[in-house]
């Protein structure tokens, strides 16, 4: 498939999950919270990367409220030039709009070397572990090398039969939707 047919393919993806509604949105959100707490890896971990959503992802604000009040290192990425740099927060107003329109942690927050756990945003999966990103590259980037378990929270609707990837795509190992929690195989 080529990159013309990936970005069509993006956006349709895009497309129907951005028709999905507010009210299916905060509703699912809240399942998939409720299931993440069930993956005992991410429960165990001492320090936990996420993102802050925006749009028709699945809400993550309260997912990252909980893990501020918690006893766990939170921290959120940040682009720097065309690379993902992981910061420490201490709480949603360590976060500023940066780039995409993106919630993204101040300048004076600490930049965070491992992490155990990192929630990746997806547009689409496949319940082998694939992700579908947003087609710049900064996950795949960012977890190369990594050892870093990886979580991808999506809805039921996201995990689709299969779509072309890359050798250097990463893949996902857990999946979290609003009915199920879904262990990668052959990772």
């Amino acid at each position: 498939m080529s990159q013309v047919e990936k970005t069509r393919l993006r956006k349709q993806l895009l497309d129907a999950r951005d028709s999905l509604s507010l009210d299916f949105i905060n509703i699912t959100s809240k399942q998939i919270q409720d299931n993440l707490r069930k993956v005992d890896f991410f429960r165990n971990a001492k320090n936990i990367g996420a993102y802050y959503s925006i749009g028709s992802e699945v809400k993550t604000h309260d997912i990252l409220q909980e893990l501020l009040r918690s006893e766990k290192e939170v921290s959120l990425p940040k682009i720097a030039k065309k690379d993902l740099v992981f910061k420490k927060i201490h709480s949603l107003s360590d976060l500023e709009e940066g780039n995409f329109s993106v919630m993204e942690p101040k300048d004076y927050c600490e930049e965070v070397k491992k992490i155990e756990v990192i929630i990746v945003p997806a547009i689409a999966l496949t319940r082998d572990g694939h992700r579908l990103g947003y087609g710049f590259g900064y996950y795949d980037r960012y977890l190369s090398g990594k050892k870093s378990k990886t979580i991808a929270l999506g809805y039921s609707k996201q995990i689709i039969k299969s779509f072309p990837y890359s050798d250097h795509d990463i893949r996902i190992d857990c999946i979290v939707t609003e009915d199920q929690v879904i262990m990668s195989k052959d990772k």
